[in-house]
């Protein structure tokens, strides 16, 4: 097996609830908040509140986090790089939503405004 498709795997049963701490932690360590994140979460996958604390419960991986969700039809304007790869360029449809997501993560814990994170125009 590549090592390609075994990061692929890896990420598909990943789960979220294992993740989101971490996302957590991240933003509010740049004082970014919950609300922030959740408001970042909601936009790509269209979970509100109550959603996404059952999916945290749950401890569903990512393959059934995202298999659920409605991505933002403007989630394809997220680019760059994240972890090493350049967001746009991923083939895998699974791992490009998880890594929309960590960039999304990482744009609201660098201080980037909320209308560029929601891609608003």
């Amino acid at each position: 097996m590549n090592s390609k498709k075994n990061h692929d795997e890896r990420i598909a049963q990943m789960t979220f609830a294992l993740v989101y701490p971490l996302y957590l932690a991240k933003v509010e360590k740049k004082g970014r908040t919950r609300e922030e994140l959740h408001q970042v979460i909601e936009w790509l996958t269209g979970y509100n509140e109550k959603t996404l604390q059952k999916h945290i419960k749950d401890k569903v991986t990512f393959e059934q986090f995202f298999q659920h969700a409605t991505l933002n039809p403007n989630a394809p304007l997220i680019k760059g790089v994240i972890c090493g790869y350049r967001v746009e360029e991923i083939e895998n449809p699974l791992t490009q939503q998880v890594r929309y997501l960590d960039k999304l993560v990482d744009e609201l814990a660098k201080g980037r405004k909320m209308e560029k994170i929601l891609r608003v125009e």
